[in-house]
C-alpha cells in the first residue's frame, strides 16, 4: 500500500505559529493482525480528520513488513490527547496493545509555515527514539 498523503481536514483548523507534530511506528508480531490493523488505522485516520485541532495526517502502511507509520500535526498537545482518548482510537489502542512490539512515538514542535512535516525527518526521529529506548548490552 502506498503512502496516504498529507491530508488536511475539510474544515480548516485555525493554524497557529507553532504546531505539535506526532509520529508513530507500529510493528505487528503476527501476520494475521496486519489486515485488521490496517482497517483500524484507516478508521482512526477518518476519526482524526474530524477531530478538533487537527492540522493534518498521513499514513504509511508496509503490510509485508508488518509495519505502520503515522504522522500528524495538531494545534496543541491538548487537542491531540483529546482525540486519542476518543472512539474508535481508544478501542483500537486497547485491542492491539499486546499485538504490537516495539511501538515508538515522538513529538516535536514545528513552525506552522513549515507544514506539512517531512516523512524523512519523522522516520529519522522515530529511529533515534527507538535506539534510545532499546537497552544496550554492556561488555564486562
Amino acid at each position: 500500500m502506498p503512502t496516504l498523503p498529507w491530508t488536511q481536514p475539510k474544515r480548516s483548523a485555525s493554524l497557529r505559529d507553532e504546531v505539535v507534530v506526532m509520529a508513530s511506528r507500529f510493528q505487528l508480531g503476527r501476520w494475521r493482525d496486519v489486515i485488521p490493523f490496517l482497517l483500524a488505522a484507516l478508521q482512526i485516520r477518518r476519526q482524526m480528520l474530524r477531530s478538533p485541532g487537527v492540522v493534518g495526517v498521513s499514513l504509511i502502511a508496509k503490510p509485508f513488513a508488518k509495519t505502520f507509520y503515522t504522522l500528524s500535526a495538531w494545534n496543541d498537545r491538548d487537542a491531540l490527547d483529546s482525540a486519542v482518548a476518543q472512539q474508535p482510537h481508544l478501542d483500537v489502542m486497547t485491542r492491539f496493545r499486546t499485538r504490537t512490539k516495539g511501538s515508538v512515538f515522538v513529538f516535536w514542535p514545528l513552525g506552522g509555515t513549515h507544514l506539512p512535516p517531512r516523512w524523512d525527518d519523522a522516520r529519522s526521529r522515530l529511529d533515534e527514539e527507538a535506539r534510545r529506548a532499546t537497552p544496550r548490552s554492556r561488555s564486562r
